[in-house]
């Protein structure tokens, strides 16, 4: 079976996260009866599960670099000039008419500045935020923020610098680590090599490398699990 050590490390997450809660309310009691631990850990692997599989999705693409599924380093940017197929598993159910692109951010030492070029106003492209809890929570594109070109500051939940100029708005996260998902709309076979030209005038770069400064000291490395397939283990 592949979900034993995933509901443990689920319900131990949601465990962790009701002691941190712990210290603010006092428990009744200590003894528990089985419908409340059943009912405990129905709610820790709904709690918990979407972001156990989205480390999985950011350690094949942006930590290890023998993943058939790896991207590219944290904030850095990978474009896919093709469609995806059965062959890509990492993600569920991925369009197959919007070529990918895609980056990992990791916004602990300072924010990232990310670049958009015109797009002709008839061909949709957006860009998916999602943040460690798998919300998705912003979206910039034709649908959004319109298909003209822009500079867009993306920055972490501590963050409370001044913005530059040149920048059109702010996208905040409320978590340190986020997935950016780029779609760019493939009209036919024929039309791919437009495509690949929309997807290299993506850029992002470090703040302090916009403004031509000093970068921060790095932030330092995470150690997480090795391998995001022992959460599948048989």
């Amino acid at each position: 079976m592949k979900t034993a050590f995933p509901i443990l490390l689920i319900v131990l997450v949601a465990f962790a996260c009701t002691e941190n809660k712990g210290k603010k309310e006092t428990m009744v009691s200590s003894e528990l009866s089985l419908d409340s631990i059943r009912s405990i850990a129905k709610e820790a692997y709904v709690y918990g599960y979407p972001m156990v599989d989205n480390y999985r999705v950011q350690y094949g693409y942006y930590v290890d670099s023998t993943s058939s599924e790896f991207k590219a380093p944290w904030n850095h940017l990978t474009n896919i000039a093709s469609v995806f197929t059965p062959a890509d598993i990492a993600i569920q159910t991925p369009n197959s008419d919007t070529p990918y692109s895609f980056a990992g951010l990791d916004l602990r030492a300072e924010p990232m500045v990310l670049t958009l070029p015109d797009v002709d106003e008839n061909r949709y492209y957006s860009i998916q935020f999602v943040d460690a809890y798998t919300f998705n929570f912003d979206y910039l594109g034709t649908r959004s923020s319109g298909s003209k070109a822009g500079q867009y500051l993306v920055v972490g939940p501590n963050w409370n610098g001044e913005v530059p100029e040149g920048i059109n708005s702010v996208v905040k996260s409320e978590t340190e680590f986020i997935n950016l998902l780029y779609r760019t709309q493939l009209f036919n076979t024929a039309d791919i090599d437009n495509v690949k030209k929309i997807q290299a005038q993506y850029t992002i770069e470090t703040l302090s490398s916009f403004l031509n400064a000093e970068a921060p000291t790095a932030a330092p490395k995470v150690d997480g699990i090795t391998s995001y397939n022992v959460l599948y283990k048989e």
